[in-house]
């Protein structure tokens, strides 16, 4: 049994919830369900079922069920950028940013929830809103890479932004294969192994002196 359902369990019918908790238990079942069973097949009557509410409930949050999906990826974008940034700022050491950065993508994917499917495999790319939402965090967490890289090897902007796009696609495809693969790999040896592998690259820019005028 789901945590939602374990909640729902316990909560006599007909509780009514703050529109806050509400709208969280709403992304939570709707998560679920976009997740084992993809955009397409998920039916809002699947969403509402797992939630514990009617159909009407559901619509008084989302209008409809590509407004839920969305809110859902908003969500978790913000979590992965959030995480990306939280790796940089860890510490001043930069084989640790490296390694902190490729971290934080394993972690994203290794969560139960599965939300990582949502950006990095959805079922509904030709979508212009979903494509640009998962383009959007894809730019902005190469942006943030990008931005320490520039400022320790004086690469510029546009160069510095191909290595960052570069460190951020890897991170997430082999950190997608290692979940997917069932992989006898430890995760802290997979990160070790992928922290190898880009360092021995970036550092090779000799770092910049940033004393110098």
């Amino acid at each position: 049994m789901s945590a939602i359902e374990q909640t729902e369990a316990a909560r006599p019918r007909g509780t009514r919830l703050p529109r806050r908790a509400r709208r969280n238990q709403l992304l939570g079942a709707a998560q679920e369900v976009f997740v084992a069973q993809g955009y397409h097949a998920a039916a809002m009557d699947d969403i509402a079922e797992r939630a514990g509410v009617s159909k009407p409930v559901l619509y008084q949050h989302f209008p409809g069920k590509l407004d839920l999906y969305l809110a859902l990826l908003d969500q978790h974008c913000e979590a992965l950028l959030h995480s990306v940034r939280a790796a940089l700022a860890s510490t001043t050491d930069n084989k640790q940013r490296v390694a902190a950065t490729m971290d934080a993508y394993f972690a994203y994917v290794e969560d139960p929830g599965g939300a990582f499917r949502l950006v990095f495999e959805s079922d509904l790319t030709n979508e212009p809103a979903v494509r640009e939402r998962v383009d959007k965090v894809s730019l902005e967490c190469a942006e943030a890479i990008s931005a320490v890289i520039a400022e320790d090897t004086g690469l510029s902007q546009d160069e510095s932004m191909l290595l960052a796009i570069g460190m951020g696609g890897v991170s997430q495809v082999v950190a997608r294969y290692w979940l997917s693969s069932e992989s006898k790999v430890p995760r802290d040896t997979a990160v070790q192994l992928l922290t190898s592998l880009a360092w021995k690259g970036i550092a090779g820019f000799p770092l910049q002196d940033t004393d110098a005028h």
